[in-house]
């Protein structure tokens, strides 16, 4: 089940379990769109994949208890700010690289 981690994990931006823009990778690396489309490039720092957005868990019990009130998101932030020099070298090789393919 995924946390629906509470923050973007470079800019620190609040990304309640609602969020629109809140985008996550194939391991829940979490960030806000603005940070991936303009800082990161859509290839995730920590492991070099793509994201997508993350889904919304239903608010309220529409069937079987499946809704944020007994799955909860996580109150855990992940503030790990990236190295964006660092991270341009990474991820340039990669960018040619469809995020299916990588």
């Amino acid at each position: 089940m995924l946390e629906l981690r509470p923050t973007c994990e470079h800019c620190d931006k609040a990304l309640p379990p609602n969020a629109p823009d809140a985008r996550i990778c194939s391991y829940e690396c979490t960030f806000c769109a603005d940070c991936v489309d303009e800082l990161l490039q859509n290839v995730c720092p920590n492991c070099g994949g793509g994201f997508t957005p993350r889904p919304v868990r239903p608010a309220s019990n529409r069937k079987n208890n499946n809704y944020l009130g007994n799955d909860p998101a996580s109150t855990v932030r992940k503030y790990r700010p990236v190295d964006l020099v660092a991270h341009a070298v990474f991820a340039a090789p990669l960018q040619q690289i469809p995020p299916a393919e990588r």
